[in-house]
């Protein structure tokens, strides 16, 4: 019989995971919420050990109570040109996020 545990055992199981997979504390910035969206801001670094280096981003996610999904990505150095992830593309909350995103990169949570 296959072994299972419980979130409590996981503090950084797949309860507490990034939409890429990694480990939620990684980079963590900080989060905000509008209705029953929660969304979250992680600082991605460059890729080491890749050539070429790849860039710095920042990915937003967001948990509508599906799990983390990605909103988009943006390049550290490209701030107006955001890589949105599917229907996101040309959503009325773009602009708003675009802001709330700024506003966590300037002033960071102390979680």
């Amino acid at each position: 019989m296959a072994k299972t545990s419980s979130p409590a055992q996981e503090p950084e199981g797949r309860y507490n995971l990034r939409s890429d997979g990694e480990p939620g504390i990684h980079g963590h910035l900080g989060c905000f919420r509008r209705g029953p969206a929660v969304f979250s801001l992680y600082a991605i670094p460059p890729d080491q050990s890749r050539y070429p280096n790849t860039p710095a981003y920042y990915l937003l996610d967001c948990d509508d109570g599906a799990g983390p999904h990605e909103v988009c990505r943006i390049e550290a150095d490209a701030m107006d040109e955001p890589f949105w992830n599917g229907a996101w593309k040309n959503d009325p909350w773009c602009l708003w996020l675009l802001k709330q995103v700024r506003a966590l990169i300037a002033a960071p949570q102390d979680d």
